[in-house]
């Protein structure tokens, strides 16, 4: 085990970035699967079936692991000047008229990739928040 923030025996380094949302779980989920909102956050249409691939215009590449309607979006996640791949989760869970969006990266390559995907991530949840404003 270590102690580097965002480093684990099991998945490497990683980072999580997660906001609190004024809207119902439902309405949220149908923004990420959108055009509109997968734009956002992939870059190209939300795959939805285990194995299937996407790339982005900027080259962004991977597969569907897992897709559970109204839960979690898991995938592969590679750009295209990355030598290796990680993993992304996208989660949304809420109550009533509130939700909590999440978005998860692990296998990063070290603290500065982690930096730069927090960075990332952080705007993407900005961003998603402002289109749905809240």
């Amino acid at each position: 085990m270590t102690n580097e923030v965002g480093r684990t025996a099991g998945a490497g380094w990683q980072i999580g970035v997660s906001r609190t949302l004024p809207h119902p779980a439902s309405a949220v989920w149908a923004f990420l699967t959108s055009a509109e909102g997968a734009a956002i956050w992939l870059g190209t249409a939300v795959p939805e079936r285990p194995g299937e691939r996407y790339e982005t215009a900027s080259g962004t590449a991977g597969e569907v692991r897992s897709f559970r309607e109204l839960d979690r979006i898991r995938l592969t996640w590679r750009p295209r000047d990355w030598d290796h791949e990680s993993t992304v989760q996208v989660t949304v869970s809420g109550s009533g008229d509130r939700s909590v969006l999440r978005f998860h990266q692990e296998w990063l390559a070290n603290a500065e990739e982690r930096a730069r995907q927090r960075e990332h991530w952080t705007g993407v949840i900005d961003r998603v928040a402002d289109a749905l404003g809240g």
